[in-house]
């Protein structure tokens, strides 16, 4: 089995768990709104312009179909979707392109429910997701920080290293160091709840905590 699918089993089962109304990181969107997000993107073509292009009109057509898909739907049956994965037709049907396409997006999303609760702990990947998180992380994070003011070398113990952006001009570099869950919460800009270590000087420090990504 592939990667996507052990996550989306377990994003239906936590927002079964916690509830349509449970927040979420993505304020204002709560589960049931996230999980209509999820469903929407992978089963109407034409809200995908929305979803990744920063187009008022477009994002407006999006914002409308996924509030109608989660308000005609109940949580039991939007977890179903989300967990049964798209229509056999759609691109990401196939295992190796979901996980290509979709292992971060599922994983972030999941920690969004899991991190907007008092006292919560990361979610315990199997060690085939996190090979898989590493494996986007280095591809995807080249484009997350590629307008980072500073270097950034992402760093997960028994996974690698990975230089993820070239420091630009004269600044220096900032390490990243966690699990791949957690580099790529902080790559998506996860900031504040990404249990990520970080070694460099003050000011690279400081330049990259300012640098705003977001999935």
């Amino acid at each position: 089995m592939t990667s996507t699918p052990l996550l989306r089993d377990l994003i239906a089962s936590t927002a079964l768990d916690l509830g349509a109304e449970a927040a979420t990181l993505c304020d204002p969107w709560r589960v049931r709104d996230l999980l209509a997000h999820l469903v929407v993107r992978e089963s109407r073509p034409d809200v995908l312009p929305g979803i990744g292009l920063g187009l008022a009109p477009l994002q407006r057509h999006t914002e409308k179909v996924q509030d109608r898909t989660a308000e005609e739907h109940d949580l039991a049956g939007l977890a179903e979707a989300v967990r049964r994965g798209p229509a056999r037709w759609w691109p990401t049907s196939v295992p190796a392109v979901d996980d290509l396409v979709n292992v971060a997006e599922l994983a972030v999303h999941l920690e969004d429910m899991v991190r907007a609760r008092p006292g919560w702990e990361p979610t315990p990947l199997p060690a085939q997701v996190q090979r898989s998180l590493w494996t986007s992380l280095r591809r995807s994070g080249r484009m997350l920080y590629g307008r980072a003011p500073v270097g950034v070398v992402a760093v997960a113990d028994g996974f690698g290293r990975a230089s993820l952006r070239r420091p630009p001009g004269d600044a220096g570099s900032v390490v990243l160091r966690g699990t791949p869950l957690e580099l790529t919460l902080h790559a998506f800009g996860r900031t504040d709840v990404a249990r990520v270590e970080t070694e460099g000087a003050e000011p690279d420090l400081a330049a990259l905590d300012r640098h705003r990504r977001s999935v």
